[in-house]
């Protein structure tokens, strides 16, 4: 190969271009027909929710034509379920529809009311149960597949319902609830039921299984057989699977590592990290362990656990295991985006792309890990991509963006972000910030973050762009911070306490007052400020204190802001105010309002001006800014 040309940092030309990024197939759910022979996957197109079906490897068949699919009870997820080639599935007009595998329209079976998702088809395909939520009272609602007879609320009283299922006789169920002030990954509980079963089921008993305010439960998942109820908990440090015995009542631990975890923080409806094998004996499991995923396959008796090699995939997602024992998963890594794959005997093959692969892999950077110390002595976690371009290369030191993430209790995973190679292919470093706080790494650093939102995250954002100074893999002199909704939070806060260390900020959507945010916030989130900053009006104090608006004539570098018109989560007057500030003061920004939008960015037309402003916003204000 030809010596690299020289060209600065940063303007680096790359076939990872707006367009393509912004054109880009969304993988958000995959699941297999109870009778194995249809594989079901949700696309995100552009805003639509699109359901493909595929038969024994055949090409997927669209399933719902205009109509977009999307769970619509809190942040989504749950979009359907399907069972012997009947398809249920969440409307964005709150409606259950139902549809055949077969070439018709699909039918709504609920009134356009309120939100659904996580719906489930009993075992005899007549009866759906589902999360309903009226945006005040949510419950668990049950219909006859047909639509004949009018919904009825099956169980009611927890503030929040999730991941309903069925006992393979159509006698139990099984779910997981909780209330306010808690939120799904602070303490939850597990039901079970059994059902008087006529022509809609009702409830005969309840009992609690496990759980607490101070517990997780996450993915009841009934055993093929009906002899085991399983689930995943908290337990100390890491996560624990646990079986009960449906005929004892009996509870085991039959897994409980160290260094991993084995659920996901529930911000949506529908999250599966492990399916039962079709043995009742053995299950699969996705384990992460600091940001990446690896298949294991466990023995429920012997409790010998085996890894099943997934090859150079890093992101595993939302196991689904057929009634033939074939496994469908979202898989992804740095260099590959999300594809669905499908593992029959000992071989993949992948059933589905998120986009083109025609992205040489020398355009794509792999992470590294990397760790610094917090003022008080903890280890912070980041995943720092380095520049990566076959053609171009540049002398000194490169500019570096970093990433704080949302939530903000979640994590960055080591899998494929476009946005990250938009950048990386351009001449930029990219550092994924794991603040305290975020999920992956234990539950005690999970709860560093409790009381101090808008401190520590702070903290860890600017040590994490000190780290690479240090570390020798980014220019001082030209750092960029940028984040979305809880990590736009950060970014504002950052800009305003540490004036100087950024040359410029990019702020999607960016939470500015959090007593508004307090006041105005939806239904699932209406207690967690309460718990990341303190209870009002006892820490009115920290509020003022931590609230971006209050402080903003303190930003002194340039900033970017990004707003959906129609958010619901960060009113768009969160941003306006930053703005008319920013104006006032004569700082460098520029300021977007999306129509359509809410909160996050999905229409196509959208992104490809999103990341056309924020490459030419760089350009203007770091690369070329004195």
């Amino acid at each position: 190969m030809t010596d690299k040309q020289q060209k600065p940092y940063g303007l680096w030309d790359s076939p990872i271009t707006a367009l393509s990024v912004s054109q880009g197939v969304r993988l958000n759910e995959v699941q297999w027909d109870a009778n194995g022979e249809f594989l079901v996957w949700l696309e995100g197109r552009s805003d639509i929710g699109m359901l493909v079906a595929s038969q024994l490897g055949e090409a997927g068949v669209d399933l719902n034509g205009e109509m977009s699919c999307r769970g619509g009870v809190g942040y989504g997820g749950g979009e359907f379920t399907v069972q012997n080639n009947l398809v249920i599935f969440a409307g964005k007009d709150g409606r259950l529809y139902r549809r055949e595998l077969t070439p018709e329209k699909a039918k709504a079976i609920t009134p356009a009311y309120g939100s659904v998702a996580a719906p489930k088809i009993s075992p005899d395909g007549r009866h759906v149960i589902y999360v309903f939520s009226d945006g005040a009272n949510d419950v668990l609602g049950v219909v006859d597949t047909s639509g004949v007879q009018w919904p009825q609320k099956l169980v009611q009283g927890a503030d929040f319902y999730m991941q309903p299922v069925w006992h393979p006789h159509g006698k139990m169920i099984a779910w997981v609830e909780w209330d306010h002030p808690h939120m799904p990954w602070d303490g939850t509980r597990l039901k079970l039921a059994s059902l008087d079963v006529d022509e809609l089921p009702s409830i005969k008993i309840i009992q609690t299984v496990a759980g607490d305010d101070e517990t997780v439960i996450f993915q009841p998942e009934f055993s093929p057989d009906g002899q085991w109820l399983s689930y995943i908990s908290s337990a100390g440090e890491w996560d624990a699977l646990v079986l009960v015995n449906l005929n004892t009542m009996e509870k085991q631990v039959v897994y409980q590592p160290a260094d991993l975890h084995l659920m996901e923080p529930a911000w949506v409806q529908g999250v599966r990290t492990y399916a039962w094998n079709t043995d009742s004996q053995s299950i699969y499991l996705l384990q992460n362990q600091f940001g990446s995923n690896s298949l294991w396959l466990l023995n429920i008796f012997s409790k010998e656990i085996n890894k099943i090699d997934t090859g150079v995939y890093t992101s595993l997602e939302q196991i689904s295991v057929s009634s033939k024992g074939e496994i469908a998963l979202i898989a992804a890594c740095a260099s590959i985006p999300a594809r669905i794959i499908v593992r029959d005997g000992n071989s993949w093959r992948v059933a589905a792309r998120s986009s083109a692969e025609n992205i040489p892999p020398a355009y794509l950077s792999s992470p590294q890990a990397i760790s610094w110390l917090s003022k008080d002595g903890v280890e912070v976690h980041g995943l720092y991509y380095p520049p990566s371009n076959p053609i171009f290369q540049a002398e000194g030191l490169p500019p570096a963006i970093v990433y704080i993430h949302g939530g903000p209790t979640t994590q960055v995973m080591a899998g494929f972000s476009a946005t990250t190679a938009f950048f990386t292919s351009r001449g930029y470093g990219w550092l994924d910030v794991n603040y305290r706080g975020s999920t992956g790494y234990g539950h005690s650093y999970k709860k560093m973050l409790n009381g101090r939102w808008g401190d520590v995250d702070v903290e860890d954002a600017v040590g994490g762009a000190m780290a690479l100074v240090e570390q020798g893999l980014a220019n001082e002199k030209q750092l960029v911070i940028l984040g979305g909704s809880a990590g736009g939070y950060t970014v504002l806060n950052s800009l305003i306490r540490h004036p100087g260390v950024f040359k410029a900020g990019v702020c999607n959507y960016g939470v500015s007052n959090l007593f508004m945010l307090d006041m105005d916030t939806h239904k699932f989130e209406a207690h967690y400020t309460a718990s990341m900053i303190g209870q009002l009006p006892a820490a009115a104090e920290k509020y003022h204190a931590w609230s971006p608006v209050y402080h903003a004539h303190n930003i002194r570098d340039a900033l970017a802001v990004f707003q959906g018109a129609e958010d619901k989560v960060v009113l768009p007057n969160q941003s306006e105010v930053i703005v008319e500030k920013l104006r006032r003061q004569g700082v460098p920004f520029i300021y977007q309002l999306y129509e359509g939008e809410g909160h996050g960015f999905r229409k196509n037309e959208t992104l490809l001006d999103y990341y056309q402003r924020v490459e030419r916003f760089l350009i203007e204000n770091v690369l070329f800014a004195p």
